[in-house]
């Protein structure tokens, strides 16, 4: 995106072989014709000189202007799309795990910076501080709350992605029974599921850098109370709106019920 502005061509003036006195005299009204941009006649000829001089010039400036100015473009572009693909996503939900929040066929985008992990092992050499933290990594925007909806890939395959709301933090331990969720022996209450779950599990602690998600849709969904908690690292991100179809476009709202911590 080219940010020169060319100045309006100046008409070449054409030199004429008579002599001065043989040259007809301009008719009246036409002598500020020879003068456009409020340049004089001496100097609109030496322009013309010069551009009769060398032709063939001009033209290729141009084209290596508009080469340049396509090559900015193309640049420009391609920075943009690296940028907005560092930190959005787009994702198709396959299955109804996620109903009624989420749709089969639904169109979404996932925020990957919301959880963002800075590594902070090769620092520690300049900063020895570091090296005396438990935690090498840092996350500068925070880590998922719960209710978040997060996208993850599948701890037993991570070639598939996966989509699940976050219940239980780690350190926590969760339970169901009874077709009710319990976090630290306390019931969480829950107004964005389809159904209470028909099964139950065992009380367990979520270990440290994982997470615990279930879908909204519990009978429906194989997820943590299946095979287990998802670690940090497999979280791509967090699904921030819906745009396609374009009736159910819009942010993903959040949990409706309070979470009790």
């Amino acid at each position: 995106m080219g940010e020169d502005a060319a100045l309006p061509p100046v008409r070449p003036v054409t030199i004429a072989d008579e002599p001065p006195e043989r040259q007809a005299p301009l008719p009246e009204g036409r002598q500020e014709a020879l003068i456009p941009y409020g340049l004089s006649g001496d100097t609109l000829a030496a322009l013309g000189e010069a551009e009769i001089a060398s032709p063939g010039e001009a033209a290729p400036s141009r084209g290596k202007t508009a080469i340049r100015e396509m090559a900015e473009t193309l640049l420009l572009a391609l920075l943009i799309f690296l940028t907005v693909r560092a930190v959005v996503q787009n994702f198709k939900v396959e299955g109804s795990s996620m109903e009624p929040t989420l749709h089969h066929g639904q169109y979404l985008l996932v925020n990957k910076a919301a959880y963002l992990g800075i590594d902070l092992a090769p620092l520690t050499g300049v900063l020895p501080v570091l090296a005396q933290s438990e935690a090498m990594v840092a996350h500068p925007f925070g880590t998922p709350n719960r209710g978040d909806i997060v996208v993850f890939r599948f701890p037993r395959n991570p070639d598939r992605d996966f989509i699940k709301r976050v219940v239980a933090l780690p350190g926590e331990t969760v339970e169901v029974r009874a077709g009710v969720v319990y976090i630290n022996n306390q019931r969480f209450e829950e107004a964005y599921v389809l159904e209470n779950p028909t099964y139950s599990r065992e009380p367990a602690v979520v270990p440290p850098d994982n997470y615990f998600v279930l879908g909204d849709n519990r009978n429906n969904s194989s997820d943590s109370h299946v095979w287990g908690p998802v670690p940090m690292e497999n979280i791509v991100g967090k699904a921030w709106l819906t745009y396609w179809p374009w009736k159910d476009s819009g942010f993903i709202p959040g949990p409706q019920a309070a979470a009790q911590r």
